[in-house]
């Protein structure tokens, strides 16, 4: 349980080199310095959450409730290919294909 747990007290710099090291980042002297005090507040942040009295909450999955806000899943038309076609740039209309820039 999270309760028993405690933070440290402060991010260090040696903590943001190691998980840097262990992402097998590199990082400038800047950006250690900007990553232990932006992680540092994040932490702070926690520990106040770890503060808030959640007795009698329920856990959730979603932040929002999305009961009965989806469709139902049936077949339906689909756009007719000469539609998709004039809106496509650079497609090859006579085999029906659209071209897209190389990935590999």
């Amino acid at each position: 349980m999270l309760a028993s747990w405690a933070m440290s007290s402060k991010l260090t710099r040696d903590d943001v080199l190691r998980v840097a090291e262990l992402a097998r980042l590199e990082l400038s002297d800047a950006e250690v310095d900007l990553f232990t005090r932006q992680l540092d507040h994040i932490l702070e942040y926690v520990e106040q959450l770890r503060e808030v009295d959640t007795a009698g909450v329920s856990p959730t999955s979603h932040a929002l409730a999305s009961t009965g806000s989806w469709r139902a899943d049936a077949p339906a038309a689909s756009l007719p290919l000469s539609d998709s076609m004039a809106n496509a740039p650079n497609a090859d209309r006579d085999r029906g294909l659209f071209k897209v820039p190389r990935v590999l």
